[in-house]
C-alpha cells in the first residue's frame, strides 16, 4: 500500500508501516531542515514537499506521486498541548489540521492515520476533537481511535498519544459492518473508545524492527539521544526531532491491523 506521509518529522510512522513489508512511502511534506536531512538520508529517492500547503491531488498527479492508500499525519500539538497556547484547532500551528484534512478530502485514500497529543481528546472539553470527527464525517469518512502511551509497546517514556485510524464510511476495520455517525460523537473516555484494537503491552512481535528504546536513537545513529548543553548546542534539533516523532513500534501495529483486515477483505471476495 502506498503512503503520503505528512508532517514526517524524521519519518516515525514511514518507519513503522514499511517495517510491515506491506507498505511504501511514496511522498513526505516536512519543513524543518534537519527531519529533512533525515528523511533524504533513509530515503533518497522519495520526494519531500517542505509545504504541506502546497500539496493538492492535482500537483501529486502532476509529480507523478503514485496514488496513495494511506495518508498519515500528526499534525502540530503546540496550541493543543497542556503546556501550549491551548488555542486548540484554530491555533497557528496546530490549525494545520485543516490542511491535512484538505489533502484527506481531495485524494480520498483507504486509510488516514492521524496523531497527536492525549489532550486533543479533552481540550475545549471535547471539542476539538469531536470537530476533528465532524470534519472527518463530513467527507464520508468514519474514524475509531485510542490513546496509545510509547511505554505499551516497551519504550522507555510514557509519550501517551491518541491515534486516529479514518476510512470511508462502511469499511470498518475490524472486519465489521458497523460504521456509525461520528459528526454526533464527543469523546467521554477513551476507555470506551476502540481504535487499532490489538495494541500489545511488549513489543517482542515487533522487535525486529528496532532496539531496546523507542528506535528513534537508532534511526539517528547515536546511541542515545544528546543532552543539551553550552557545547553542545548542535544536540537541539536532534533532540526536537526526537521529541516529535511516532514511535515506529506503534506504526507497525496500526499497519498490521490494517494489513490483516485488508487480507480479511480479500479472503470474503
Amino acid at each position: 500500500m502506498k503512503v503520503l506521509d505528512l508532517f514526517s518529522g524524521i519519518g516515525g510512522f514511514s518507519y513503522g508501516l514499511e517495517s510491515t513489508g506491506g507498505f511504501q512511502t511514496v511522498a513526505f511534506a516536512e519543513c524543518e531542515p534537519y527531519p529533512i536531512a533525515v528523511l533524504k538520508k533513509h530515503w533518497p529517492t522519495v520526494r519531500v514537499y517542505e509545504d504541506v500547503r502546497q500539496i493538492t491531488a492535482t500537483r501529486l498527479f502532476r509529480d507523478r506521486i503514485q496514488y496513495p492508500d494511506v495518508i498519515t499525519g500528526g499534525f502540530p500539538c503546540q496550541d493543543i498541548s497542556q503546556a501550549g497556547s491551548q488555542d486548540g484547532i484554530s491555533g497557528a500551528q496546530s490549525g494545520l489540521w485543516s490542511e491535512l484534512y484538505r489533502i484527506i478530502s481531495e485524494v480520498r485514500p483507504s486509510y488516514a492515520i492521524v496523531e497527536n497529543v492525549a489532550a486533543l481528546l479533552s481540550g475545549d472539553r471535547g471539542g476539538w476533537f469531536g470537530t476533528i470527527l465532524r470534519d472527518l464525517a463530513s467527507i464520508g469518512y468514519d474514524a475509531r481511535w485510542k490513546c496509545i502511551s510509547a511505554s505499551s509497546v516497551g519504550a522507555p517514556h510514557i509519550r501517551n498519544r491518541i491515534f486516529i485510524v479514518a476510512y470511508p464510511n462502511g469499511k470498518g476495520l475490524e472486519g465489521s459492518k458497523e460504521t456509525g455517525d461520528t459528526s454526533s460523537k464527543r469523546p467521554e473516555s477513551h476507555e470506551q473508545l476502540t481504535g487499532c484494537h490489538k495494541i500489545k503491552p511488549t513489543w517482542k512481535d515487533v522487535s525486529r524492527v528496532c532496539g531496546m528504546d523507542d528506535g528513534l536513537s537508532y534511526w539517528l545513529h547515536t546511541p542515545e539521544p544528546p543532552r543539551v548543553t553550552e557545547k553542545n548546542e548542535k544536540a537541539t534539533p536532534r533532540l526536537k526531532a526526537l521529541g516529535n516523532s511516532i514511535v515506529p513500534q506503534i506504526a507497525y501495529l496500526i499497519g498490521q491491523e490494517i494489513l490483516n483486515y485488508e487480507e480479511s477483505l480479500c479472503q470474503q471476495q
